[in-house]
């Protein structure tokens, strides 16, 4: 805090010292002379001459010194005050990392409601994942530390107040982690103002064969319609950050998939892709309502090519997404994943790796030790997933 010299008045009466008026009595001289009856009366009104500026009491210095500490704490008080203001301000930018409400207390638009969160669904009733699913999120949830990572799962709907810790453990190690929030998939809310209602409300769940695919398909075009962010299979092991907002990943030249997806809120193609979805419906075909579809959609609004090099498509403001981005091993060699490579690839052209689990009809799994791909995928991308299923037997590490 600065103290100022400042301009005294006229009357030599007033001066301000770090913005706090401090009266000051001073000392002028006046005369004043009148002549009365040929004689010359002298009128001296003494009072204090007028001082320096700089030259005050010590007891005014002392209430200086006091108004200024004063004003010192009100300063800092403001700013912390402004600080505090600011940082709710932002509240709703920063949600998971600076909103002290327990997870619990959330909903969907609380948390999604920035258009930047990474989605997984779960419409079976299962509430045990395997570890191909964990490893997915967690490896989102690394990779996108900054954003929401939003799991939403048909079989919450009824437990609303599970323990996980006791019967889930699964998926308390999920919700452990800051930027993760579990959901139940309410399909008649979620369906709710869009084209898909009608279509939810007359299909009868339980007479189609393919449910599960197929209501998954429905739900993930809605919820980033509704709230935008990205859509990720959860055999989808991310790696790095995808740079776009609105893309489609190619799974192959002319041909889209759905495994992948994103596109920034009430995005036209999608909403495009949810009529197609009703009016086309057909669930005896397996994928007629997924990667179909969107390659149906796609092409009709743009005139796909075959891909040179490891170069992206671009039509409107959709980016087509060149197949090494995520699929770098085609569907055919899946079993890759649980193979040894030497040496072990670097996927440099990709943002994460779709394994294909759909073709895993065998259930192959992770093996500690085998020194696989996929081993070697897990403990990178997931490391508290990978431990979680070996966990190292106390003092192994000490004996090494």
């Amino acid at each position: 805090m600065e103290l100022r010299k400042t301009q005294l008045g006229s009357d030599g009466q007033a001066s301000y010292v770090c913005g706090v008026h401090i009266e000051i009595k001073v000392m002028k001289e006046r005369q004043e002379s009148e002549s009365h009856h040929g004689r010359t009366r002298i009128y001296v009104n003494r009072i204090p001459a007028m001082a320096s500026p700089w030259k005050i009491s010590f007891k005014d210095q002392r209430k200086v010194t006091m108004l200024k500490e004063i004003q010192m704490c009100l300063c800092i008080f403001l700013v912390f005050g402004f600080a505090v203001f600011y940082e709710l301000s932002l509240e709703r930018s920063c949600f998971f990392t600076c909103k002290p409400t327990s997870k619990q207390f959330l909903a969907p638009k609380d948390v999604m409601s920035q258009g930047r969160s990474i989605v997984f669904l779960e419409t079976s009733d299962r509430l045990h994942p395997p570890p191909l699913v964990l490893c997915s999120v967690e490896s989102a949830a690394s990779i996108y530390s900054d954003r929401p990572i939003v799991f939403f799962l048909k079989g919450l709907e009824n437990h609303t107040t599970v323990d996980f810790k006791s019967s889930c453990p699964a998926l308390s190690s999920l919700s452990a982690m800051r930027n993760v929030f579990l959901f139940p998939l309410q399909l008649n809310i979620l369906f709710q103002d869009t084209p898909l209602l009608q279509w939810y409300l007359q299909v009868n769940a339980t007479q189609e064969k393919n449910w599960v695919y197929i209501s998954s398909d429905a739900s993930r075009l809605a919820i980033i319609w509704k709230y935008g962010g990205i859509y990720m299979d959860t055999d989808v092991i991310s790696i790095r950050s995808i740079p776009v907002s609105n893309f489609l990943a190619a799974q192959s030249s002319r041909f889209s998939s759905n495994g992948i997806l994103g596109f920034q809120q009430h995005h036209p193609f999608l909403w495009d892709c949810m009529e197609d979805f009703v009016q086309k419906y057909n669930g005896a075909i397996w994928g007629h309502q997924g990667p179909q579809l969107i390659t149906r959609v796609l092409r009709r609004l743009c005139n796909l090519t075959d891909f040179e090099n490891v170069l992206d498509q671009r039509c409107h403001n959709i980016s087509f997404l060149h197949p090494h981005r995520f699929y770098p091993i085609a569907y055919k060699e899946w079993v890759k994943y649980y193979q040894v490579w030497d040496p072990s690839p670097d996927f440099n052209n990709s943002y994460a790796l779709h394994l294909w689990n759909f073709m895993n009809h065998k259930k192959k799994n992770v093996t500690a030790g085998s020194n696989t791909l996929v081993e070697n995928l897990f403990k990178t991308y997931c490391p508290i997933t990978y431990r979680s299923l070996f966990p190292v037997p106390q003092g192994s590490e000490k004996n090494k």
